[in-house]
């Protein structure tokens, strides 16, 4: 059964001496404000790690296969779900529902972010009931160029036997064997991240308690899988925190609809969660103070903390162990 409850959740993601997310069109520089000097993760970036966390973790697994892949065409997975809905080449009354119906069954991520999938073989569009804001630093960060020496190079062109190469090596300069490149990052930031799930948009593309599920393991853990030169200390330092609209109403149809349409809005329960540095210049995450006013949880909402992606949430109180998150 697909959800029948609409969701907010939020986390903080760490970046200490790395890139978060750099921008192609500014030498891969991070992505920054340029009024405030706040750094970006884009919605783009955090879902591709959800997408191969997904990939790594649930392999063969069905319903699960991923739609937007590195280096896969999409026309290819369009034409596998027209296949597998059995209207390859038939005429049926409404192929391109069919299609994009068994798309999202195929596929976890068209169930989850939605997807076009008219970019050739026709399976329409899918809205999908996740979505997720920009991650922005909560503090200005500071942006650097480092150059960095290679100690080797590539002479000789293409397709060259081993004795050319060597030869081109023993005929060249030191200087000629090495080159210099620049890595870009930060010192540090934290950076907030909001997401939302819509109960109306899930009952579309089917996504069920055993997707969110799935999401939030793979938010929790998506950093620890993608691990580079660029991004060696980037984590989730938080607990996931969840909002579960549930209805206040007595009556049991009212309250369903309720749960489903939210209790309060998206804005007013982020506020609930304030974060603050404790010094001038963070380099940890426990330079800063988190709080959370749990008793000011609006009422027909419950407020939950995931910190083992593969256990349950803890509803209504912080987490036994949780050090960084206070009451507020």
């Amino acid at each position: 059964m697909a959800l029948q409850n609409r969701y907010e959740f939020m986390y903080y993601v760490a970046c200490t001496n790395a890139n978060p997310n750099g921008d192609p069109d500014m030498g891969n520089m991070p992505r920054i404000d340029p009024q405030t000097m706040q750094g970006f993760i884009t919605d783009v970036a955090t879902k591709r790690r959800i997408r191969n966390y997904i990939e790594i973790a649930y392999p063969g697994v069905p319903g699960m296969g991923i739609f937007v892949q590195k280096a896969v065409n999409l026309n290819k997975q369009i034409a596998l779900a027209k296949r597998e809905a059995g209207i390859e080449g038939a005429k049926e009354k409404n192929p391109v529902y069919a299609a994009r119906k068994k798309a999202c069954e195929l596929f976890y991520d068209v169930r989850t972010f939605g997807a076009v999938m008219s970019t050739g073989p026709n399976a329409g569009q899918v809205r999908g009931p996740v979505q997720l804001a920009f991650g922005k630093s909560l503090d200005s960060v500071l942006p650097l160029d480092i150059s960095i020496t290679r100690m080797a190079a590539a002479l000789g062109g293409n397709d060259k036997s081993y004795e050319e190469y060597e030869k081109a090596e023993q005929e060249a300069s030191e200087d000629k064997l090495r080159t210099m490149g620049r890595k870009q990052i930060i010192p540090f930031g934290l950076y907030e991240v909001r997401g939302f799930i819509s109960a109306n948009l899930a009952a579309e593309t089917g996504f069920d308690e055993a997707d969110m599920k799935a999401l939030f393991e793979a938010i929790l853990n998506m950093y620890e899988h993608d691990r580079s030169a660029s991004k060696g200390e980037m984590e989730v330092v938080s607990p996931l925190i969840i909002f579960k609209h549930e209805g206040t109403d007595t009556n049991p149809e009212q309250r369903a609809r309720q749960a489903k349409l939210g209790c309060a809005p998206a804005h007013k329960l982020f506020e609930l969660v304030t974060v603050q540095k404790k010094v001038d210049f963070p380099r940890n995450y426990r330079d800063y103070e988190a709080k959370v006013a749990l008793d000011k949880v609006p009422a027909g909402v419950r407020m939950g903390f995931l910190s083992n992606p593969y256990g349950e949430i803890v509803w209504d109180e912080l987490p036994q162990g949780e050090s960084w998150f206070t009451r507020g």
